[in-house]
């Protein structure tokens, strides 16, 4: 995450089973095979806002040399557990988007669940592209994704969600900002005995247009940028819901 407002703290111990209808080995499979048609021989890869880990994990099983940071630290407790579970060795660093500290260059950058719309601020998005291009080996890869403007607008928009099993409750509420961000305002309540815990976080997403993030990459010396329509090959429409870029150096 790029801005530390009290996001993915207590969460963080939950949010693999919040999250448990994402396939994360189809999306891992995803990723490996955007790689492999670019051409990309290089085995490095660092994960960018990396989270409890899900991809990292799947990315070192894969045969990749990984290191991957979060700024939130219960994040990373979360991943580092997930990977010695998984006997696989991933280098975990604490850092923020805003202000990466990382010498090196890399063959693939990775920065997946829609980390980039974390980044409210268009200016500071720009600088981490700009990074992102000074860090990426020639020939190497940069893919993300974005919830797209269709999806924040029409489908989240003002709605409020609501989830439920035996052990968690949360409710989700989401109110439009007038600089084209979105906040999301959630409550969870966690079953410990026969009480229930409750806490709340906030977390804010930027609205960007395609066209924005190109500009930005563009400015930033990308030249070879490709968008693909969720999880597929397939070009972006209208009612594209995730957009995935991949971006050669």
């Amino acid at each position: 995450m790029a801005d530390d407002l009290g996001q993915y703290n207590e969460m963080a111990y939950y949010y693999d089973s919040l999250m448990d209808d994402v396939d994360y080995d189809a999306w891992a499979k995803y990723i490996i095979k955007l790689i492999n048609m670019y051409n990309v021989v290089q085995n490095d890869v660092l994960d960018m806002a990396c989270g409890t880990g899900n991809i990292s994990v799947r990315m070192a099983k894969s045969g990749y040399d990984v290191t991957a940071f979060d700024i939130s630290q219960d994040m990373l407790s979360v991943a580092s557990m997930k990977a010695l579970e998984s006997k696989v060795r991933i280098n975990f660093l604490a850092q923020d988007m805003y202000d990466i500290k990382l010498d090196g260059k890399y063959g693939i950058i990775l920065c997946s669940c829609d980390s980039i719309n974390y980044i409210i601020d268009p200016k500071k998005l720009k600088q981490v592209f700009e990074w992102v291009y000074g860090h990426l080996k020639d020939g190497g890869i940069f893919i993300f994704d974005i919830n797209s403007s269709y999806k924040l607008r029409k489908i989240i928009g003002e709605n409020t969600f609501t989830y439920d099993n035996d052990d968690i409750v949360y409710i989700w509420d989401n109110h439009m900002g007038d600089d084209n961000t979105i906040e999301f305002y959630l409550t969870f309540f966690v079953k410990k005995g026969n009480l229930y815990h409750r806490f709340d976080e906030t977390h804010i997403e930027r609205i960007y247009e395609v066209s924005e993030i190109e500009k930005f990459l563009k400015e930033s010396g990308f030249s070879r940028i490709s968008k693909y329509n969720g999880f597929t090959l397939d070009g972006i429409c209208d009612m594209s819901e995730r957009v995935n870029f991949a971006v050669q150096k």
